[in-house]
C-alpha cells in the first residue's frame, strides 16, 4: 500500500509530502514505522513509530511530540492490533531522501 505523508507530526524521519511503502499485515517490532487507523476515527490512517507492545494493542508515538494536531497514544491509548495496516518498509520519495527497511 502507498502513503503520503501530511503534517510535521513526524519529523526528523518523516517530512510532509515523503511518499511510503506499507507492507500490510507484517509484523510489527518496538522502534519500527507503522501505518494505522485512528481510533475513534477509523477513516483517518496515521503514521506513527510503535513503542511497545501492550495487552491492549501497541502504544504508538509521533517523533515529534510538538507538532500541531499530533495525535497518538498519549491521546487516545494503545492502538488495538485490528486497527494496525502495516509496518512502513520504504520511503521513495523524494529519491533524495529515500531508504529501505527490510
Amino acid at each position: 500500500m502507498r502513503v503520503r505523508v501530511e503534517g510535521e507530526s513526524m519529523l526528523p524521519a518523516l517530512r510532509p509530502g515523503d511518499r511510503l511503502l506499507v507492507c500490510l499485515r507484517a509484523q510489527i517490532r518496538p522502534g519500527d514505522l507503522v501505518l494505522a487507523r485512528l481510533p475513534g476515527a477509523e477513516d483517518t490512517l496515521i503514521v506513527k513509530r510503535a513503542a511497545w507492545a501492550t495487552e491492549q494493542g501497541w502504544w504508538v508515538e509521533s517523533d515529534n511530540q510538538r507538532a500541531s494536531g499530533r495525535k497518538d497514544s498519549w491521546d487516545f491509548g494503545p492502538v488495538p492490533a485490528s486497527l494496525l495496516v502495516g509496518r512502513v518498509v520504504l520511503c521513495y520519495w523524494p529519491v533524495r531522501r529515500a531508504w529501505l527497511r527490510p
